[in-house]
């Protein structure tokens, strides 16, 4: 057991900065294409993936008739909205920006349970996520002069991904009751090619633009971002559970600005780091505060 958890200990920090460097092949992609295109072609090569996963480990059953509005929704929200505003904010901000803010989601998420389904939080987890949304204004604070030359609409669409995304967790999270988990995301890759194939087939980008580079990133979020990342994600949630995975995710900032630096030259301001290592270290906290009270509700249920 030991071994199994220290071996995905080391696969969940491969794929911290392998969904790092997917933030760099998307800006490139989006050079040359736009985001809802993106998203269809990324999607229909990690949907091959995720079938050949899905028939191997789970049969051939998908989605029941009630549950097709609500997969639908789960699209609209998670999929397609999501990376709506993630992609398109890329076009206003430095990608290790994005990610700073996109950081915000554990915050918001307890925010929620606690506004919508009434749920208590400690007193350390508000403590939390106050330091937070400090952090977050620290960022964005320091960015004044570049706020009113475009910038505030990168921000204002790196939180419309924030929230979306929060939506489409409340949203998955009642189905799975009902579906084992590549069964699950499936049902929801089909749903997002099948609502967005229109548009995006109409919005082709030029072929001449697509480079080798361009394609060989394309097939890379699909496959090894998608596809494989999804594999070892799921994995990681049945050997660590969900509150350690979790934070991995928190920490996509970190490789972002990294790959940022490297790849695309992008800069971000010390004060900046300073803010987005606020952010980092207040979800972390929140992650684990929030884990430790949902295994002290079961162990008082049992």
């Amino acid at each position: 057991m030991e071994a199994r958890k220290r071996n995905m200990y080391l696969l969940m920090i491969l794929l911290v900065f392998a969904w790092g460097l997917e933030y760099i092949f998307a800006k490139q992609a989006l050079a040359v294409m736009e985001p809802l295109s993106l998203v269809f072609f990324k999607y229909m090569i990690g949907l091959v993936v995720a079938l050949v996963i899905k028939l191997k480990a789970e049969g051939k059953s998908l989605m029941q008739k009630r549950d097709i509005p609500l997969f639908l929704f789960c699209a609209i929200f998670g999929e397609i909205g999501y990376f709506y505003f993630e992609y398109t904010a890329m076009g206003y901000l430095p990608v290790s920006l994005v990610t700073i803010v996109l950081a915000f989601v554990p915050a918001l998420s307890i925010l929620i349970d606690k506004a919508v389904f009434k749920k208590k939080i400690t007193k350390k987890i508000t403590i939390a996520i106050f330091v937070s949304i400090l952090g977050i204004a620290l960022v964005i604070g320091v960015d004044y002069d570049m706020l009113f030359r475009g910038r505030i609409i990168g921000y204002l669409l790196a939180f419309g991904a924030v929230i979306t995304w929060n939506l489409y967790n409340f949203l998955t999270a009642s189905l799975h009751d009902r579906y084992e988990t590549a069964t699950l995301t499936l049902n929801q890759m089909i749903c997002t090619v099948l609502l967005v194939w229109p548009y995006a087939l109409s919005h082709l980008p030029d072929r001449q633009a697509v480079t080798m580079g361009v394609a060989g990133g394309i097939l890379y979020l699909g496959i090894f971002s998608t596809g494989i990342g999804f594999i070892i994600f799921v994995r990681s949630l049945y050997i660590l559970g969900p509150a350690v995975t979790a934070i991995f995710s928190n920490f996509l900032p970190v490789t972002t600005t990294f790959f940022g630096w490297l790849i695309l030259r992008e800069t971000i301001l010390p004060v900046q780091m300073l803010g987005g290592a606020i952010v980092i270290a207040a979800g972390y906290f929140v992650i684990k505060e929030k884990g430790r009270l949902e295994e002290s509700s079961h162990d008082g249920t049992d």
